[in-house]
């Protein structure tokens, strides 16, 4: 375990002590999928899927997650082992701005039901319609929420709009400094209302994430539940989980500067 993650480790800690919250039962799997080797010197790159039992406040969820991980050995002794950051988007500046042009899906009401149905679906996997990326965390919003039903409006211009067509997508579809720019400021298609607190969210909501509070933000996460306190529960992807606390305290990528933006998405579409 290095500095960063003993000190998720005892973030954790101090967050769930706070807010009566405790892991009942952990269990995980290694999964090897690169050897390299120099002298007495391995190095293996694996998968780590784990997942805990946590009981909150009188009510019990299961979280997973999926870390990618290397450790190194001499010998047979461990000299490091260390979870693998996740890559930040080359796009991270664009911002979407709102289009005029016609929309060309529409929808009266967004299914909320369907897009915790598809980010359950889908949290550790691909889904082979639509393209992959590195980063790919936004996309995997966008997809939840189209499958709620969010209208895609402004194709092709990749600045306008929120969108998916083939080979093509907006800014604000895969980038998550375009999406948190474009939730703040569309007013038809797919819209969404600013609240305070993450309490406050439903499952179907969106939260963002800039974790260095410079202002560039970096991550989205869909919320898919509430815990026994009543705060949101989240899936992602890049580093893949599902029912994660929404605070990310436990991610290597959490700084006191962080800053959250917290998105109820209409349930009028219009």
């Amino acid at each position: 375990m290095t500095v960063d993650e003993r000190k998720c480790f005892e973030r954790e800690q101090k967050r769930m002590k706070q807010i009566n919250t405790r892991v009942l039962k952990m269990s995980g799997q290694i999964v090897p999928y690169r050897y390299t080797s120099c002298g007495d010197d391995r190095t293996i790159h694996y998968m780590y899927d784990y997942a805990r039992f946590v009981l909150a406040n009188e009510s019990f969820y299961l979280e997973e997650s999926r870390e990618h991980r290397r450790s190194v050995l001499k010998g047979k002794k461990i000299i490091q082992d260390k979870r693998l950051p996740t890559s930040k988007s080359v796009e991270m500046k664009k911002e979407a701005s709102e289009s005029s042009g016609k929309s060309f899906e529409r929808t009266s009401r967004y299914n909320r039901l369907e897009a915790v149905k598809y980010a359950e679906r889908w949290w550790n996997a691909y889904n082979p319609q639509y393209h992959h990326f590195t980063d790919n965390c936004t996309n995997f919003i966008s997809q939840c929420l189209k499958a709620g039903g969010a209208p895609m409006h402004g194709a092709p211009q990749r600045d306008k709009g929120w969108w998916y067509s083939g080979d093509n997508w907006s800014y604000s579809w895969a980038v998550a400094h375009s999406m948190r720019w474009y939730l703040s400021g569309a007013t038809n298609g797919l819209t969404a209302k600013e609240v305070e607190r993450a309490s406050d969210l439903q499952p179907g909501d969106i939260i963002c994430y800039d974790f260095d509070g410079d202002g560039h933000w970096e991550h989205n996460t869909i919320v898919v539940m509430k815990d026994g306190n009543h705060e949101p529960l989240v899936n992602a992807q890049t580093e893949n989980s599902r029912n994660r606390y929404w605070s990310y305290e436990d991610s290597t990528a959490w700084t006191p500067n962080i800053a959250y933006k917290f998105f109820q998405i209409n349930d009028r579409l219009m």
